[in-house]
């Protein structure tokens, strides 16, 4: 999960041991809609540069150094990973271009579902407080910033909670920690240093995300369809979790349409649920399983019949029964 920028793993991200924060002045008493709309518009409204690190409960860390700038209603940023594989991303609103300078290859793709914290719909979506209530803690410091600590506690055993230091004078999020039923940290995200309203020109990130000389350009063409159509529907619905959007997406060199996979994106507005959906083929065998890293779980299953020729693999950063309730519900209607 992307929030804004790097973050800082003071300890294990699965201590049970509550946050450490100051006292003193109380955060603002707002509720969930106004908290994560003032965390929503401080990630975006606001340049900045950072390094963001990520920390999962099994001990794997992972950093990036980030490139966010406004320019009226463009928003452009870089990413450049600082761990595994040299990879850097630029995204331009829903435009997104991933360099991959050893295999000299850049992925390009539009995304309408981005990794950001809080992943709020362009129009605020009131409903969020029937599963989560917000907690004020206190006040702390991240990476030399002021913050508010609020935790956000759910209702259900269906999405993690979340504990978030919030920039006072911004809004944007500083640091992040996901917490399961068991309030443990399963992974924790922070800026280890940040600058904000940074001199970064959009000019200059546009420039850079151009040049893609010497580079072979891959397009990730997804086509917009909907459930009714592909023949798949939700028996029941999960609790909290909307229809996000619907997309066929190619499957190697295939193009008749028969060998690809359709992905239908749900999200309760913090958490959000992928399901991808191909056609079971018997020569590559994949087998029934489940991973887990940090906050992100999947499942992967073959259907039960009569939709027994269908894969499923369900994705997302929510408890792994809230996969299985999808899973459990996804019907073949033709």
């Amino acid at each position: 999960m992307q929030i804004a920028a790097g973050q800082t793993r003071p300890g294990s991200a699965n201590a049970r041991s509550p946050v450490s924060v100051q006292g003193g002045d109380a955060p603002p008493a707002m509720g969930v809609v106004e908290w994560l709309q003032r965390m929503h518009t401080g990630a975006r409204q606001r340049n900045y540069v950072g390094t963001f690190v990520v920390s999962a409960a099994g001990g794997d860390l992972s950093s990036a150094r980030i490139w966010h700038v406004r320019d009226g209603d463009m928003q452009i940023e870089r990413i450049e990973a600082l761990s595994g594989p040299p990879r850097s991303t630029f995204r331009r609103n829903h435009h997104v271009m991933t360099f991959l300078p050893e295999a000299k290859v850049v992925k390009v793709e539009k995304r309408e579902n981005l990794d950001l914290f809080p992943n709020l719909p362009d129009k605020p979506d009131s409903s969020i407080g029937d599963f989560y209530d917000v907690r004020a803690i206190g006040k702390d410091r991240v990476a030399g910033f002021d913050a508010d600590v609020v935790q956000l506690v759910p209702h259900d055993g269906l999405r993690f909670g979340y504990r978030i230091w919030s920039e006072r004078r911004s809004g944007l999020v500083m640091k992040l920690q996901t917490i399961d039923s068991d309030s443990r940290v399963v992974e924790q995200s922070a800026f280890s240093e940040l600058q904000l309203d940074a001199p970064v020109k959009a000019q200059a990130l546009a420039q850079m995300m151009a040049n893609t000389g010497g580079y072979r350009i891959e397009k990730l063409e997804l086509e917009r369809t909907n459930a009714q159509d592909e023949g798949w529907v939700l028996k029941s619905p999960v609790a909290g979790f909307k229809p996000r959007s619907f997309y066929r997406r190619p499957v190697g060199s295939d193009k008749s349409g028969q060998d690809r996979t359709v992905q239908w994106t749900f999200s309760d507005g913090l958490a959000s649920v992928s399901l991808f959906i191909e056609r079971y083929d018997e020569k590559r065998a994949p087998r029934d399983g489940v991973l887990t890293i940090g906050a992100t779980n999947a499942i992967r299953r073959r259907l039960p019949e009569p939709a027994n020729d269908w894969w499923l693999t369900a994705v997302g950063e929510v408890p792994q029964q809230t996969l299985n309730a999808f899973a459990q519900s996804l019907a073949r209607t033709r």
